[in-house]
């Protein structure tokens, strides 16, 4: 919707931060005069009753590396994120947005309290995994793991309705004048009469087989395409085995395990059942009774303008209130319940049906078992390999000695460029945190141990360094061959077609330079600028006949090979009655694009108005960095003073 908080920079640095569920959208009390606020502590951004100070900025940032750190299997440093062209831009792309929610709150451009509670009731993240609707401690829950709370999350949404609901405002009453419809409407409903032919490779003449000297040559001008990159050799050490999987598993420790595993392998019982939660017990008895009257749940829950909860073969566990859960599970099939007080109003429930529980038995799991205690002993011998592996290394050991010594292996990489892929541009599935090892190293250097993935460890050693040179010329004598006769020809048709274009603006006849080409004419009347039409006659002749004035010829690179040469004989223009509709279509498009520019622009207004700004330097200082940038800078423009 509001692009302008989307595209205002490409870089790392700025993408993390819009990405974040919460990016310092906190804000101050009331304003102060100017003696009060120049006591108070320095700023990274102030925007009149909005601000964002060192320990807010400091968390953005750490929310920032978070992120970086789950893509990317690396968080960068506060250093990097400060050197990344993006820093500035953010700071000031964040003083504008604060900026305008000041101006907005100031002239009371307000969203509802319950607007906001309803689309976070919408967000399924904040949903009951059984009920499906939403749980206030799922809510909050949630909100706690991404470090959040209720309070901070509903200003986010406010801020963000606020955007929303203005930028909405502006882009609906954005009006252009008809005449911008019209004038492209009228483009794109305009027929054109037009003759054409194909100008061939084999009209054009075919470049010869190349000389070893201009093959070199060649090789000298597209050097850097054709230089192969440095390459890297490198072996992984892994501490794994196959063999460990098929270690044998003693009865004892079977029996041992399923004993421990015996409750959580069973299957409970499972009951299908719905709840209507009342407001009091008055309502709550009218409700069972409704219920035991034979009274379908959904017409009972209409008639009492409340909500019902439905859950299909559910365990007991599964049920958070407990008082429900020994009603629920008290019932037989299709009696009702009696009021129950619940942790949140009287819930009256009626059972549907009734699976039986099932009691584990080793027969029936006994695989299960047996596979799990088998990942576990293989768990623990590669913990002992890595553990045997670093004592060996300690003790002098080389990598080579260590890996035999431990049972370990070696697991042998094609060679591969920095960034991870094959001389033949094959993008290898290296984690991030391998390749930086494999890129970091040098000849022969060995990694320490690192942990892979759950149980898996190790470690990388670099074999060999091929570095970066040009390929001799039998190495790529057939691809080199192919693209200098692929230059050429295309360097004879290009020529051949300034010539016959040449012959055309002089007055010949387009059948009589076809005619001395043996080429086939095309005539065709009334073609369309449609999509149909470029199917049936190809782009290059549809570009061909409405990008060119009537009598002049054009040429265009036909999609299948050789050069569209035509000629516009006739414009037809478009008939008022088909082009009004159309023309009121483009005339609201373009207006939506014109109202995004009108919203960039009343934004920055905001932001003046309130007198925003940040501080570079004291961004800087907040992360413990040498303030290298200067004091201030307004929104618009990174490093000069405030707007007045």
């Amino acid at each position: 919707m509001i692009t302008l908080f989307r595209n205002f920079s490409r870089s790392k640095w700025a993408v993390g931060l819009l990405a974040l569920v919460a990016v310092a959208l906190l804000f101050t009390g009331g304003s102060q005069m100017d003696v009060i606020g120049a006591l108070q502590p320095a700023q990274v951004i102030s925007a009149g009753d909005r601000s964002l100070n060192d320990a807010e900025f400091r968390q953005m940032v750490e929310q920032v590396r978070d992120q970086q750190q789950r893509q990317n299997g690396q968080a960068p440093s506060v250093e990097e994120l400060a050197a990344d062209p993006g820093f500035a831009s953010s700071l000031s792309q964040r003083a504008k947005e604060l900026g305008f929610l000041a101006w907005a709150d100031r002239v009371g451009i307000r969203p509802g309290h319950e607007l906001v509670l309803r689309e976070i009731r919408k967000v399924e993240r904040f949903f009951d995994p059984i009920t499906r609707q939403f749980s206030q401690d799922a809510y909050v829950s949630a909100l706690a793991e991404a470090k959040m709370t209720p309070e901070v999350l509903e200003e986010q949404m406010r801020d963000q309705y606020v955007l929303m609901h203005y930028g909405s405002a502006v882009e609906a009453g954005a009006r252009l004048p008809r005449i911008y419809g019209a004038v492209i409407a009228n483009q794109t409903q305009q027929t054109r009469d037009g003759s054409w032919f194909i100008l061939t490779q084999a009209m054009a003449g075919a470049a010869p087989a190349p000389t070893d000297a201009q093959l070199n040559t060649f090789m000298t001008q597209n050097a850097a395409q054709l230089r192969r990159p440095e390459l890297r050799k490198a072996s992984i050490i892994a501490f794994d085995n196959p063999a460990d999987l098929q270690t044998p598993i003693s009865e004892e420790k079977i029996q041992e395990r399923f004993n421990f595993r015996r409750d959580t392998l069973s299957v409970p019982e499972k009951r299908t059942f719905v709840t209507l939660t009342a407001p009091n017990r008055q309502v709550a008895d009218r409700i069972a009774a409704a219920l035991r009257a034979g009274q379908a749940p959904a017409a009972v829950a209409s008639a009492n303008n409340i909500q019902p909860a439905n859950y299909a073969e559910t365990p007991r566990a599964a049920i958070g209130d407990p008082a429900v859960a020994a009603a629920v599970f008290g019932l037989a099939a299709n009696q009702v319940s009696a009021p129950v007080q619940a942790q949140v109003g009287f819930v009256v429930a009626r059972v549907a049906s009734i699976t039986p529980g099932r009691e584990a038995t080793l027969a029936d799991v006994r695989d299960q078992i047996v596979q799990e205690l088998r990942e576990s002993e293989a768990k623990a011998k590669v913990f002992g390999r890595v553990e045997a592996y670093e004592a060996a290394r300690r003790q002098g050991r080389t990598p080579e000695q260590a890996v035999a010594q431990v049972g370990a292996r070696f697991i042998s990489l094609p060679p591969i460029t920095r960034e991870g892929a094959t001389p033949e541009g094959q993008q290898l599935n290296i984690p991030p945190a391998m390749l930086q090892n494999i890129v970091r190293l040098t000849k022969g250097g060995v990694s320490e141990v690192a942990p892979l993935t759950e149980g898996q460890y190790y470690a990388v050693r670099i074999d060999d360094i091929l570095p970066a040179a040009m390929p001799a010329l039998d190495q790529i004598r057939p691809q080199l061959t192919a693209a200098w006769v692929g230059r050429e020809n295309a360097r004879l048709l290009s020529a051949k077609s300034d010539e016959v274009t040449a012959r055309l603006r002089r007055g010949e006849t387009l059948a009589a330079v076809a005619a001395s080409l043996n080429a086939p004419v095309t005539t065709q009347a009334g073609v369309a600028q449609s999509q149909e039409a470029a199917q049936q006659y190809g782009e290059a002749v549809i570009t061909g006949l409405f990008s060119s004035p009537r009598g002049q010829p054009f040429s265009r690179p036909a999609q299948t090979g050789g050069i569209v040469i035509g000629r516009v004989d006739r414009i037809i223009a478009a008939t008022p009655a088909l082009a009004a509709g159309e023309a009121v279509q483009w005339r609201q498009r373009m207006a939506g694009t014109i109202g995004q520019s009108f919203l960039e622009t009343a934004i920055e207004s905001a932001a003046r108005r309130v007198k925003a700004s940040f501080d570079l330097a004291q961004a800087r200082r907040a992360l413990g960095l040498e303030a290298e940038a200067p004091a201030a800078a307004a929104p618009g423009a990174p490093g000069a003073p405030p707007a007045k």
